[in-house]
């Protein structure tokens, strides 16, 4: 159902009620070399929290991961009551950035479609031929229209507050490993056309061991409509110092969409992780709201409780939860790259 009236429609703040939130299992040892069994506690974690309030749909490759992902169900003594699965194959597990962008226009025909944008892998350093079918396939199951912009787009280069602002990187979206026919002002008109914006902010890098090219939701994130959380290295030997500093100084200057500075709060870093000789992207930004808490990766370090202090303080409308993230961040990601959640209209 590609053809139908695109107008109107907006991408939800993360922080509007969820109808669910989908992930993709993980099964293939390439998304974490030497590491895929030490990955399942810890995710299935993760999917135990979501499910309290919110279903939980997971596209995995067959009945035999099916198996597996209801033996730790029942292994962390979880219930499945929420959980849903749909048999799709996949080539790795950042659902944020393979799956479907949902769009909602309540007044109308159709109030959810979904943006099915290109995924190339993160500028082809990976296979995506089955993660890219991922839209349509959930467009189809669920009978939504959808819209194909023909441009590489992943979810977890953008972030935004529902109001009509966006935040993203050019280290990531002016990659000429992306769009290289596409100028910054053409970026910009897909964004304010699919995603229903009206102000872009643009950063500058990532942080090291992000194999994205400088994903957003790595560094900078909106906790609401005015306030924007943006991590910090203290260390100045540390390689994020000064990309991330940077970055700072770009906010500094920033204005909504409503005319408004924005309240800016810094987070720490964590120590940094490394796997072998590789620095990991190990970060706070990188959690998720969930309708029943927001859920931080926390890394066994000093700093976990103090961001989940600072968190917790600006967060009223539901608990910080703090959930191991070290394993996890092997596979260069967290729980924010895991997930992309369907808005409730």
């Amino acid at each position: 159902m590609e053809n139908f009236e695109f107008v109107g429609y907006r991408f939800p703040a993360e922080w509007e009620r969820h109808e669910a939130t989908w992930l993709t299992w993980p099964y293939r040892e390439e998304s974490f070399p030497e590491n895929l069994h030490v990955v399942y506690e810890q995710y299935v974690c993760f999917i135990g929290q979501i499910a309290k309030s919110e279903k939980v749909r997971i596209n995995i490759p067959d009945e035999g991961q099916k198996a597996v992902l209801y033996s730790w169900l029942e292994k962390l003594s979880l219930g499945d009551e929420n959980i849903q699965c749909f048999i799709h194959p996949s080539n790795d597990v950042w659902c944020r950035d393979h799956g479907p962008a949902f769009i909602v226009n309540p007044k109308a025909v159709y109030p959810k479609a979904i943006v099915d944008w290109e995924f190339n892998a993160w500028g082809g350093k990976y296979p995506s031929n089955f993660d890219n079918q991922i839209p349509q396939f959930i467009a189809s199951t669920f009978s939504l229209p959808y819209v194909s912009p023909g441009i590489v787009m992943e979810g977890g280069s953008v972030d935004f507050n529902g109001e009509g602002d966006l935040l993203t990187t050019t280290a990531c979206l002016l990659n000429k490993n992306r769009n290289p026919h596409l100028s910054q002002k053409q970026i910009e008109e897909y964004l304010r056309k699919y995603y229903g914006v009206h102000n872009i902010i643009w950063l500058g890098d990532g942080i090291a061991g992000d194999d994205t090219d400088g994903h957003v939701d790595d560094i900078t994130r909106f906790v609401d409509a005015n306030t924007i959380i943006t991590v910090i290295e203290h260390d100045k030997s540390d390689e994020n110092y000064e990309p991330l500093k940077e970055n700072a100084r770009k906010l500094a200057k920033v204005r909504l969409a409503n005319g408004k500075q924005p309240d800016i709060v810094e987070l720490p870093m964590p120590k940094p992780l490394y796997y072998k000789a590789d620095r990991l992207p190990a970060s706070y930004a990188n959690f998720y709201f969930a309708n029943s808490a927001l859920i931080v990766p926390v890394f066994n370090c000093d700093a976990d409780e103090k961001v989940l202090e600072i968190l917790s303080n600006l967060i009223k409308d539901r608990p910080v939860v703090g959930i191991d993230s070290s394993n996890i961040v092997r596979g260069l990601g967290s729980f924010h790259c895991l997930s992309q959640q369907e808005p409730l209209v």
